[in-house]
């Protein structure tokens, strides 16, 4: 008669494979992909390395996974924001904020997840996470079309240059090596006018759109 696992002990092993992943978050949040190892992972989630590879094949693996896990976070964050009311470009504007913000706030974790080097399978799950925050971004140029806010152009692309130009934005300031961001504040307000404008096709007062409240 073939073993079938109890419901407890698939529970176990997803609570172990959770505590997996959150520790992935921990660990590249402290010294990067390029630094963090199995081992530490391990020791973060109190398992053996072994454990650590009965639920993911590789390292690359893992992190891929856990990257996409952190992502669908930050996107859900994103979300929240676009659905909010308002004006397209008052959800925009709130909409890049908040993704800057929470970047300067995480600068490991956040060039880890946009730029540091790393395996072709963390690569691949930043293209699917890049393209996600590029779909919220894309509805809400839509709708500021429909609104007459904004002028005809492509939103897809629009938004596509959104995120390359508010990422690319905060690379510099993110990477290891870098100095303080001495003044949070204005770097933000940099990058979301500069993408407001860019959508807007004329020049605007990032004071006019005030972020939303948006619960970590």
């Amino acid at each position: 008669m073939a073993y079938r696992r109890t419901e407890r002990v698939e529970k176990v092993l997803r609570d172990k494979r959770e505590r997996i992943l959150h520790a992935v978050r921990a660990v590249v949040g402290e010294v990067g992909f390029r630094g963090a190892q199995v081992a530490m992972v391990a020791d973060a989630a109190g398992v053996a390395v072994g454990t650590v590879y009965q639920h993911f094949p590789s390292k690359a693996e893992l992190f891929a996974e856990a990257l996409g896990l952190n992502a669908q976070h930050e996107i859900d964050v994103m979300a929240a924001v676009v659905a909010a009311e308002g004006s397209a470009a008052t959800r925009l504007a709130a909409a890049v904020r908040v993704f800057a913000y929470r970047a300067v706030e995480a600068r490991r974790l956040a060039y880890a997840m946009m730029a540091e080097p790393a395996e072709p399978a963390v690569d691949a799950a930043r293209l699917v996470y890049r393209g996600a925050i590029g779909e919220l971004l894309e509805g809400v140029i839509r709708d500021g079309i429909a609104a007459g806010e904004f002028p005809e152009q492509d939103p897809r692309a629009s938004a596509a240059c959104l995120v390359g130009a508010f990422m690319e934005g905060l690379v510099g300031p993110l990477a290891p090596g870098s100095s303080d961001v001495s003044d949070t504040r204005a770097l933000v307000e940099a990058i979301s006018v500069f993408c407001l404008q860019a959508v807007a096709g004329q020049r605007v007062a990032a004071h006019a759109y005030p972020a939303a409240e948006v619960k970590a």
